[in-house]
Order: C-alpha cells, then sequence, then structure tokens
C-alpha cells in the first residue's frame, strides 16, 4: 500500500503535520523538547517506542502483534497526542501513518548521541526517517551530541529544528532525499550543509563469564572520525556548528552497471541449460 492509497492525516484548519518518533523511546527528553516546538509550527502527533531502541537499524516487526497505545503520561499536553508502540522506531511511522494518516512531515529525534557517519547504517533514528520516505514523505533526522558530563540541553537544537521543519515545509525537498541533523553539545554557532565523515565505531568483543562458568559477551567500540574538515558532518558538530546532511536513498551503484554487464558471465546473453 502506498501513501497514495492512505488517509491524510486530518486537522482544523489549515496547519501543515508532522508525525515524529524516535528511537530513544517516548519519555525521551530530546523528543519532548522536538516536539513542543515543532508544535508551535505544525500540527503534531508522536508515536515511539515504548523502551529505548538504539541501533536497532531498520529492523521492522512481522513475527509477532504490536500495540500502539494512547500515552499521556509522556508529558507532552493536550496539544501534542502521543503513542507508545511496543516496536521499532520503522514500526512507529508504519503505525503511525497508517492508523493516524499521512502527514506532511516525518521527523525522528532528536536523538541522545550524534548519528553521523558510518551511524546511519545501523541508527533507528534515521531508520525512522527513511521510513517517511518509503511513504513519499520529506522525511529528517535529528540527533545531538552530550556535554563531557553526559548532559543535553535540546533548547537551541529544538528552537532550530523548528525553524528547519517550517522551511522545509514550504519548499519540500527533492525524492527520496532525507536531511540528517546533528547538533552540538554547547552554543549552536550556525548551522553547515555538510557531506557524510567516516565516523564510526570499531568493534571489539569482550568476553566474560556468568555465574555458572559459562562464556557470554558484551560488543563493545571505540568510536573513530578520520575526517575532520569543515565541509563533513564530523567537523561541523565539533566546531559548534549543526550539521545538515543530505541523504539520498539511491543504493544501486550506477556507475558499476555498464562494467560490470561487460564482464560478467552470461549477462547480456542468452544462457542455456546445460552449464
Amino acid at each position: 500500500m502506498t501513501a497514495t492509497d492512505l488517509q491524510r492525516f486530518s486537522v482544523n484548519g489549515t496547519r501543515k503535520t508532522v508525525l515524529i518518533a524516535n528511537d530513544d523511546g517516548i519519555f525521551s527528553p530530546g523528543i519532548k523538547a522536538l516536539a513542543l516546538a515543532l508544535a508551535r509550527v505544525a500540527e503534531v502527533r508522536v508515536v515511539a517506542p515504548d523502551v529505548e531502541q538504539s541501533a536497532v537499524g531498520h529492523g521492522i516487526t512481522i513475527r509477532r502483534p504490536l500495540r500502539f497505545r494512547h500515552t499521556a503520561s509522556a508529558g507532552f499536553g493536550d496539544s501534542v497526542p502521543a503513542y507508545r508502540v511496543d516496536g521499532t522506531p520503522a514500526d512507529c511511522v508504519v503505525l503511525g501513518v497508517h492508523l493516524l494518516g499521512v502527514p506532511d512531515m516525518v521527523i525522528s529525534g532528536i536523538n541522545l548521541g550524534p548519528n553521523m557517519g558510518h551511524d546511519l547504517t545501523h541508527s533507528g533514528t534515521v531508520a525512522a526517517a527513511i521510513e517517511g520516505l518509503a511513504f513519499g514523505v520529506p522525511s529528517i533526522a535529528f540527533s545531538q551530541v552530550s556535554s563531557e558530563g553526559g548532559e543535553y540541553d535540546f533548547t537551541a537544537g529544538a528552537e532550530y529544528a523548528a525553524r528547519l521543519v517550517q522551511h522545509v515545509l514550504s519548499t519540500r525537498l527533492p525524492p527520496r532525499t532525507l536531511l540528517n541533523v546533528n547538533f552540538p553539545a554547547g552554543e549552536l554557532k550556525g548551522a553547515r550543509v555538510t557531506r557524510l565523515s567516516d565516523h564510526r565505531y570499531e568493534d571489539t568483543l569482550v568476553r566474560r563469564q556468568d555465574p555458572d562458568g559459562k562464556d557470554y559477551y558484551w560488543v563493545a567500540g571505540t568510536i573513530r572520525a578520520d575526517e575532520v574538515g569543515d565541509d563533513t558532518d564530523y567537523g561541523a558538530v565539533m566546531g559548534g556548528y549543526a550539521s545538515i546532511t543530505p541523504v539520498r536513498l539511491e543504493l544501486t551503484a550506477q556507475d558499476l552497471l555498464g562494467s560490470l554487464a561487460d564482464t560478467l558471465p552470461d549477462v547480456g546473453q542468452q544462457v542455456g541449460t546445460k552449464i
């Protein structure tokens, strides 16, 4: 089923509509700050996981039923209806679109921690935005770096997010393209349009033993980034700027189509029954 087959997000008046999801859960301070800021520029609905779903990527739930519950205790106020789902960030967007209607935009975040470079391959925050693209809806993912003490102040980021969302609602985005936005921990000096860096986690495997002497494992990692130029998301954020990276959902290596067709066995040839 496509977005054109679904009911539109219905509200009174002419305000634009926004569906907000995340991967930190419905009780995260990041999604609350974002929703309350966006409520000043659009009609907002929140659909978020009932528990943290960080690093689940673009997983969807297909082997068990999902629950969709209104959750007043999340503290968004009467003007922002909020619902929790016992599933992944992508599940939240699927249920939100089908049950509440197709919005004018899907927003994800504000994530507790950055999503830069290679993080996009496993980020549940970015996956929710990608799921919005699957419905043909413009989408933005927001994330923020913590302070050295692990604290977050979302005031500046949420305010800028509202301005950016208002702009995109009026100008739209190219098809199959989302914006991945990361905020610095401290003062927000401004914003830069950036490319993805090579920011990544270099995995290590830690083996330990439980009280019965049986092995178990932790997957740990060290953050590393070698590309730190001002034109990268990492360089901008470390310099105190919001990084805005356009990300296109196009996985085909277009430049290889011709050369592979010329070199791979039997490509473009009639293949017999025997090899």
